[in-house]
């Protein structure tokens, strides 16, 4: 049985990841706090809290996804050590307790992938971003570390997209102005749907990805590519 476990994939990037892979895999084992919407025969869901909860147990996967994010922007005056703490906790400790609990699954899986996510504003000095570019960094140097560590049985890399049209970033284009002040501020004149974003994750669980692993892919529409 081909399996794939996406956390997080009720909602955003990771509602996008299920749906579009759920041909490709006999099974998606989603786990979030929330419910999908949808209902499909090669789809099952654990309600979980990650962080919190103890994970279901799955013997055996071919790829591995991990969701959850944060978007916690504040000036450093602002931020509280809490703050940084829960950013952490979310985008680093989230994904080595997936990572180290179905490590043994996934070395039972054929060609196994996992793919993690960063963000441009780790590349990119951006103001308000301390806590969210500090806590995706670690994600990219474990990654990294990873990449090595588990070489050549597992593959590991991560996208680090731009401003991505989900619930978690509706803040930052809550309206029509600040949408239109994104879109200016990519040389590509565009922010990234989350189906692109999905399409990229599909592509890296893939034997088409096989020569990467330890890759941090910026999906950035050429903000920090390009300086027009």
């Amino acid at each position: 049985m081909k399996r794939l476990i996406v956390i997080g994939g009720s909602k955003g990037i990771g509602k996008a990841i299920v749906t579009s892979l759920l041909s490709f895999y006999d099974e998606i084992v989603n786990i979030s706090r929330t419910s999908p919407v949808e209902s499909h025969p090669n789809l099952k869901h654990f309600s979980c809290d990650i962080l919190n909860d103890e994970l279901p147990e799955i013997d055996e996967a071919d790829g591995l996804v991990y969701c959850p994010g944060s978007i916690n922007l504040k000036p450093i005056n602002r931020l509280s050590i809490d703050d940084f703490r829960n950013d952490f906790e979310i985008n680093v400790i989230g994904s080595v307790k997936v990572i180290q609990t179905y490590l043994p699954a996934l070395k039972n899986g054929n060609k196994p992938s996992i793919v993690l996510f960063s963000t441009v504003a780790t590349k990119l000095g951006m103001p308000f971003h301390a806590s969210v570019a500090a806590s995706k960094s670690a994600v990219e140097g474990l990654t990294k570390s990873l990449g090595a560590e588990l070489a050549p049985t597992v593959r590991i890399n991560a996208i680090a997209p731009t401003v991505t049209d989900t619930d978690l970033a509706s803040k930052l284009l809550r309206n029509e102005r600040m949408a239109e002040n994104m879109i200016e501020r990519h040389p590509l004149k565009k922010y990234l749907q989350p189906q692109e974003v999905a399409d990229m994750a599909a592509f890296l669980l893939s034997d088409k990805a096989a020569s990467f692993s330890g890759q941090i892919f910026e999906m950035d529409c050429g903000i920090i590519s390009f300086k027009l």
